[in-house]
């Protein structure tokens, strides 16, 4: 009875087979007569966050206007649990009753945390838990499950006709089998007013498997994300720095979601060089930090990681799925007490964990999802004392496959260098001067400070044949996309083109058509047609491809047709020499096919004005470096040492 009154719970053992209305006496005890012989519980003092509350008042909005299935979208630290926990007393019963709620989490802290929030505040409903052995009487006010429990038959034990409410924490999981067997129980798969409201909470409304959100939410009718959270002082602020890790995922290969597999990914990723790369990049960059998170592959890759942090007197651990649950609660007691300095993990920390004193994360698992991205970054992000920010340490691979990194979250290209760099600067593009479209590599050896070097480039045919801007958009596409300005793609046909524009905040698909005017001899084109907007570049270009293979000829546009391949045409190289953009002419088998066709693109759509625009930059760059090293001289010549003078 005390366990009961305690921590408001109420579960019955499988053991227990007989009917609900054959069960124990106590199990149908409420709150309120346990009270009347023991203290009464303190009510909760929860205070929201503005925009806690902001977000409460557009959810009943929403529902006020009669729309059934709604989404919340907040960044990690933001206070979801809070939120929706909220909501259960603000939602109004569908009727008499209609008064239950049920929470529906995929994973077993999920489950303790919600737990936890619901008792501190509803000391007085009666909360049950439905997950593994823990069964619940189906009598509580709220009921917290686990989505895999409830999709093996022991759903069907719960009257939805008794329920107001169901939500859903981490929802970009709604749309899952598991998920949507559960909430069809409910009436909730299609829009329906005689069901219940549902409202899913998650950092990240994106699957990276295509499957449309749409199909269970239909209006996300909040978000805040990482930039408004930090900018508003809710979350630490996050410095970012990219280091190649060397690591060679040409022969990779994808699951079933098109993320790498993680047995192959761990084969590339877990050397002696990569992990050898990887502890000195953290050493470089963690000065001053008390608490690194790391993000593995595997369980291996975990193993020798941790051991080679060891070798250079590092104490390091490491905890995954399968250490016992008492290590792993001592472990991680220890790291939030700040008792040693790195964490290391592989598929553990990256939904529903809240170790606010992480100050530093270091991502050694590459991905192509950006919801994982984003979720491995948010676990740095929340605030502790004397914690001013948290150093994002991206160790990125090699970029043909598709591989995401940090400056891709900001509508950067993935080769773009971050050095401590904050956000507010990412996004204000105020970062260190540099000579754009830097080509990044590391030098033979690495010293403790990483350096790195620059590409430059000679000529304006240099410019144009570089194909490194390309790489990335072509691991995401099976298109020959071109990069024809520092945040503009082409897809280009006869018939007209494609881009992809990133705008202030969103990417922008638009399409120009070419068209015969019989009053003029030129060629006519339209205005660009606004197509799709995307957040990311990944999401912008799957949505360009889909029109592309509506609108252009599959031949002229793939970018694995054999024609690419053959030598240049005449005209191709005709057309090149008449541009002049270089010193000598260009012979037919110089270049591809489809090398020429590029190269025609780029210099069609301001190619010129490009390798213009970055000659004045690195001659600029130089009269910098020239009156440094002038100021350097003058500095030595004035310096007063015992020993011989400079002549």
């Amino acid at each position: 009875m005390e366990f009961i009154r305690r921590f408001g719970l109420l579960s019955i053992s499988r053991s227990w087979r007989g009917s609900p209305r054959k069960l124990p006496k106590w199990h149908f005890l409420r709150n309120v007569r346990l009270n009347s012989t023991l203290p009464p519980l303190p009510k909760s003092s929860i205070v929201l966050r503005d925009y806690q509350e902001e977000c409460i008042q557009s959810v009943l909005k929403y529902l006020g206007e009669g729309h059934r299935r709604l989404g919340i979208s907040l960044a990690t630290g933001a206070g979801k649990t809070v939120i929706f926990t909220q909501l259960i007393d603000r939602v109004p019963p569908r009727d008499a009753k209609a008064t239950k709620t049920m929470i529906i989490v995929h994973r077993r802290e999920l489950v303790e945390q919600a737990a936890k929030h619901c008792r501190l505040a509803y000391p007085d409903k009666i909360i049950e838990i439905e997950m593994g052995q823990n069964v619940a009487t189906g009598h509580g006010d709220i009921i917290i499950a686990s989505v895999q429990t409830l999709s093996r038959g022991r759903i069907n034990k719960f009257d939805p006709h008794l329920f107001k409410l169901v939500l859903v924490d981490e929802a970009h999981h709604i749309v899952a089998r598991s998920y949507r067997e559960v909430l069809g129980h409910f009436s909730l798969n299609e829009p329906t007013p005689s069901a219940p409201v549902l409202v899913g909470v998650s950092a990240t409304f994106a699957r990276f498997d295509g499957l449309k959100l749409g199909a269970a939410i239909d209006h996300i009718v909040y978000h805040k994300d990482y930039v408004d959270m930090i900018g508003d002082k809710w979350l630490a602020n996050a410095v970012f720095t990219t280091v190649k890790s060397e690591a060679n995922l040409a022969n990779v290969k994808k699951d079933k979601f098109g993320d790498f597999a993680l047995s192959s990914l761990s084969q590339a990723v877990n050397t002696t060089n990569t992990n050898n790369i990887t502890v000195r990049a953290w050493m470089a960059n963690s000065q001053g930090r008390k608490s690194t998170l790391v993000f593995c592959v595997d369980v291996e890759h975990a193993r020798q990681l941790t051991a080679t942090f060891r070798e250079h007197g590092i104490d390091a651990r490491y905890i995954t799925a399968t250490t016992h649950k008492n290590i792993r609660s001592e472990e991680l007691d220890a790291f939030r007490n700040q008792e040693f300095p790195v964490l290391l993990n592989c598929g553990l920390f990256t939904e529903g964990t809240d170790i606010p004193n992480i100050d530093c994360v270091l991502l050694a698992r590459p991905t192509r999802s950006r919801n994982l991205l984003i979720q491995m970054i948010g676990r740095g992000l929340r605030l502790f004392p004397g914690k001013e920010d948290c150093h994002i340490i991206d160790m990125v691979a090699s970029l043909e496959t598709g591989v995401l990194s940090t400056p891709t979250l900001f509508g950067l290209h993935p080769d773009e260098v971050l050095d401590k760099s904050s956000v507010t600067e990412i996004r204000e593009g105020r970062q260190e001067e540099r000579i754009p479209e830097p080509v990044v590599e590391p030098e033979d050896e690495m010293d403790d400070n990483t350096s790195l070097k620059f590409t430059k480039y000679d000529s304006i045919y240099d410019l144009l044949e570089d194909t490194q801007p390309e790489r990335h958009i072509r691991s995401l596409s099976p298109n020959s996309w071109v990069r024809v300005d520092g945040a503009k793609y082409l897809l280009s046909e006869t018939s007209g083109w494609l881009t992809i524009e990133k705008g202030k905040d969103i990417f922008a698909v638009r399409h120009v058509m070419k068209f015969n005017d019989p009053t003029s001899e030129k060629l006519q084109f339209t205005r660009p047609r606004l197509i799709a907007t995307g957040p990311d570049l990944e999401t912008a270009v799957r949505a360009a491809d889909t029109y592309a293979g509506d609108k252009f000829e599959k031949r002229a546009i793939a970018s694995r047709q054999p024609w690419r391949q053959n030598p240049a045409s005449s005209a191709q190289i005709n057309m090149l020499n008449k541009a002049r953009i270089r010193d000598g002419k260009l012979q037919v088998g110089d270049l591809t096919r489809g090398q020429a066709a590029d190269i025609i693109t780029k210099l069609k759509f301001g190619g010129k004005k490009r390798f213009k625009e970055i000659a004045t930059q690195q001659r600029k760059l130089q009269r910098k470096e020239d009156a440094f090293n002038e100021l350097d001289k003058l500095r030595r010549r004035t310096n007063v040492k015992v020993g011989p003078l400079e002549g």
